[in-house]
């Protein structure tokens, strides 16, 4: 049974299920930035999914990162499965640009994180729903 790790549920905010992966806004400002969480009990590695699952989240990693670069116009997209602070497999995929404020470093630790509004946050979900549907 799946269940989202409490530190994703809290910092996020539900945009879609795909075929295996919940996709998720991150509640933060500062990028354009969406999270993938395999729907599998358990895992916490990639290697810990079974092969059709890995293709499947690599095709929708690719999937995402396709949509959300060619949405926003991005110079890069930054795409992450870290795991240290939340042990849930999930992918980040991030949006960059040349001029954003921590280009070309990685984005972590160089500026607090920004929460949208409310209204903003409702906004940018709709968004997100109508470009990954």
């Amino acid at each position: 049974m799946f269940v989202l790790h409490e530190r994703l549920d809290a910092d996020t905010a539900f945009v879609t299920d795909w075929p295996l992966c919940r996709v998720l806004l991150l509640n933060d400002a500062n990028y354009p930035w969406v999270v993938l969480v395999p729907r599998r009990h358990g895992v916490s590695e990639l290697h810990e999914l079974d092969p059709a699952d890995r293709q499947t989240l690599t095709e929708e990693v690719a999937d995402a990162s396709r949509r959300l670069q060619n949405h926003v116009k991005a110079a890069k997209m930054n795409v992450a499965a870290l795991g240290n602070v939340v042990p849930q497999l999930h992918v980040h995929v991030i949006a960059r640009f040349t001029d954003d404020p921590a280009w070309p470093r990685p984005i972590w630790g160089v500026l607090p994180t920004k929460p949208y509004d409310d209204d903003t946050l409702t906004a940018k979900v709709a968004e997100l729903r109508a470009l990954f549907a």
